[in-house]
């Protein structure tokens, strides 16, 4: 039985999946590879790069024009900087990779022999020409995280190259391809022997061509859900794929790992009689998230760098992006996949990274509001949530300690909102949900709250608008929020609606920042918290 592939590269025998060479332009391929050329397939992590090489592989051997070989050198990483032991551990992964490919042992005959003579820094460059020269047909070589090695041993990677391309195909491999997250061109390498930052684009100036591996179209997410759909006859809702595609924009670990947490692991959902339905879709999102998954906690760990946080930050916040955020920062944060521009602008790259993100800046404080808030103080006799008084607690809570939680978000400009999300987020875990919305210059952070009824009857939404006056007239910024909130409860299809103002400025006196009142904005009463 197949299944939906969340590791590694993808078997067709074992999974669901997309033919690699289709999600990518193959004709171009071939032509850059018959004119001889060197060029970068890059991006972010888990969206099939992998899988796409050996494809190419297999390809490329079967044809029988060349002989094509993948190798990966992360294992030359925990040599660090130390070129001697990382060029013996990438050619060595290189001789048994060709070895199990091509059933060649050139490589694996000579590597030490070669080492020793040629030296680190000229090693591989020895061994590939080498091995040109021998080779019947023209190479093709397909180097594997390359950007996951560091300082002098990618400048030496890089530079081997580069000195062989002179001589490719008769003494050198008639093309290269460098894979990893990043292009060469974006890589800042720090020399330890240089005392100096190389770029990769001078240390790899023969690159040709830098090519970036799409997320799946729309069309392409429903192609691989109807493979479970052809073999379980277990369908997919039409309001199923709209919840996967809002969850995933086609990130391809999160269109796999959402379908397989649905169907394979969620007792409902391993029914094969019952459809999968957009509840469960959006269940299954959840799941990922509390378990904290390989792939999210891993882009989560991001969010901890400076060049990540200046271009997250604003976005969070609902601000302009700075003049410290540069577009090295930007390029990398689309790199990494956390974040993609589009017609619409610079946005958080899926609906499950939305949700991840805030969780993950606010997961510390949460875990010390689980000593100071109990969700008990704030579920009524009937079981609905008591959001006026949760408020309440907030605005107290506010006034008291504010002081004291500014300083502990490193996201600074967007605290108050990460404060009352760790907040509301402690109250509602194991209950219900937070829906948020925010993006860059928005001004503004909407949140829904889903709460289900104790009587299955539906939900209980409440939409919450946040709001950070610092510098613009106070009544200028409820007149925007009131407006905002009120199109928001339009949209969510709710009636109840609160919108919080965060009053920064410092001349104020707490009497004068907190208030509350009701107000209307054509058919919708809203409550105005003053914060």
């Amino acid at each position: 039985m197949r299944f939906f592939n969340t590791t590694g590269p993808v078997n067709p025998e074992d999974h669901y999946c997309l033919d690699p060479l289709s999600r990518w332009n193959l004709s171009e391929i071939l032509n850059l590879i018959g004119q001889k050329r060197y060029f970068v397939l890059h991006a972010p992590r888990q969206t099939g790069k992998t899988s796409c090489l050996l494809a190419l592989v297999d390809l490329l051997n079967r044809e029988g024009q060349y002989r094509a070989v993948y190798t990966n050198v992360e294992n030359g990483q925990s040599a660090r900087e130390n070129v001697g032991e990382a060029m013996r551990a990438i050619i060595s992964a290189l001789a048994g990779f060709a070895q199990s490919m091509l059933n060649d042992s050139f490589i694996a005959g000579r590597m030490d022999e070669l080492l020793g003579r040629s030296g680190p820094h000229d090693a591989l460059h020895s061994i590939l020409s080498s091995w040109a020269a021998s080779s019947p047909k023209p190479l093709v070589l397909m180097i594997d995280e390359a950007d996951a090695l560091v300082g002098d041993t990618l400048i030496s990677l890089l530079r081997q190259l580069r000195t062989g391309y002179p001589f490719r195909p008769a003494r050198f491999p008639q093309t290269v391809i460098l894979c990893g997250v990043r292009d060469v061109r974006d890589y800042r390498i720090h020399s330890s022997t240089e005392k100096a930052i190389i770029t990769g684009g001078s240390a790899f100036n023969i690159k040709a061509e830098s090519l970036r591996l799409g997320d799946f179209s729309r069309t392409e997410m429903e192609q691989l859900y109807r493979q479970h759909t052809s073999e379980t006859g277990q369908v997919f809702l039409p309001e199923a794929l709209d919840m996967a595609w809002n969850l995933t924009s086609g990130q391809p670990w999160v269109v796999n790992a959402l379908a397989y947490e649905t169907c394979f692991r969620m007792t409902e959902g391993r029914d094969r009689s019952l459809p999968i339905t957009a509840e469960m879709m959006e269940q299954a999102g959840e799941n990922l998230i509390l378990r904290r998954e390989t792939h999210l906690d891993q882009l989560a760990d991001k969010l901890k760098e400076d060049r990540v946080r200046r271009v997250i930050e604003p976005l969070v916040a609902g601000e302009e992006l700075s003049e410290a955020a540069t577009e090295d920062d930007v390029q990398y944060v689309i790199d990494l996949g956390l974040v993609r521009r589009d017609r619409s602008g610079l946005r958080i790259a899926n609906g499950l990274y939305q949700e991840v993100i805030p969780r993950q800046l606010t997961f510390m404080p949460q875990l010390t509001l689980e000593n100071l808030v109990d969700q008990a103080w704030f579920v009524g006799p009937d079981g609905q949530l008591l959001i006026t008084k949760l408020l309440e607690s907030f605005q107290e809570f506010f006034r008291e300690n504010s002081e004291h939680w500014s300083g502990r978000f490193s996201y600074q400009e967007a605290w108050p909102q990460l404060l009352l999300q760790a907040y509301l987020q402690r109250v509602v875990n194991g209950g219900g949900q937070v829906h948020r919305e925010y993006g860059l210059g928005r001004g503004r952070t909407d949140l829904l709250v889903v709460w289900p009824r104790p009587d299955r009857s539906g939900n209980q939404k409440v939409v919450i608008e946040l709001k950070v006056r610092r510098t613009r007239p106070l009544d200028r910024v409820i007149a925007e929020g009131l407006e905002q909130t009120a199109s928001y409860l339009d949209r969510s299809g709710t009636a109840e609606g609160h919108l919080l103002v965060f009053d920064l400025d410092p001349a104020k006196s707490w009497d004068q920042r907190i208030f509350r009142r009701q107000e209307y904005v054509g058919r919708h009463e809203i409550t105005l918290w003053g914060m």
